[in-house]
């Protein structure tokens, strides 16, 4: 059966070879601001997966298995997406300084031959050291912030800001694998 993820990103292109060696791309189209943030990250984080899957559900013809995920960073109740600006940039990670903030990823699976579903949400507490505003403008300068969402990619130069993870590392790249290996597991059945 053919196997499609529905993303652009290349920190999830590179993350799931680790899982499946053999898949097609087939980047989703929707668009991420019909959903509403009402107040639970998780809720939001699954809406939006969901609505990558079927975007690319409807693409397609054949049998496929669809792997379709969103990432966002939560601090206090609030979600900080990908930064607009570099100024942005700076105030998620003047904010995010000597804090712990949650890192969501939605998940969505679509078996496409038999019509299964599953969505499932991963969190991960992530613990900042204290930031000086030089740490944050050399980062910013780097260039890496502007397209992670609250501006730092634990995989790259912002990993250095990283003090304690309480959970899944690879949901804070962007693609929990082991949530996701058991998924596929079950939507094979």
């Amino acid at each position: 059966m053919r196997i499609i993820l529905a993303s652009a990103s290349e920190r999830r292109k590179e993350l799931l070879v680790r899982i499946i060696s053999d898949y097609d791309i087939i980047v989703s189209d929707f668009d991420e601001d019909k959903v509403p943030f009402k107040g639970d990250v998780s809720l939001y984080v699954k809406e939006l997966s969901l609505g990558k899957a079927k975007d690319v559900e409807q693409k397609i013809s054949e049998p496929s298995i669809i792997i379709a995920a969103d990432t966002v960073v939560s601090l206090g109740g609030e979600v900080l997406g990908k930064p607009k600006t570099e100024l942005h940039a700076y105030n998620m990670l003047k904010i995010l300084s000597g804090n712990t903030h949650q890192v969501y990823s939605g998940i969505t699976i679509i078996n496409t031959s038999n019509k299964k579903t599953i969505s499932e949400v991963v969190c991960t507490d992530v613990k900042f050291s204290k930031l000086t505003d030089d740490e944050i403008n050399k980062y910013i300068s780097t260039k890496e912030p502007m397209d992670k969402a609250g501006a730092y990619g634990i995989q790259g130069f912002g990993g250095v800001f990283v003090e304690e993870i309480k959970g899944c590392y690879y949901n804070v790249v962007g693609l929990p694998l082991n949530k996701l290996n058991r998924m596929l597991k079950e939507i094979y059945i």
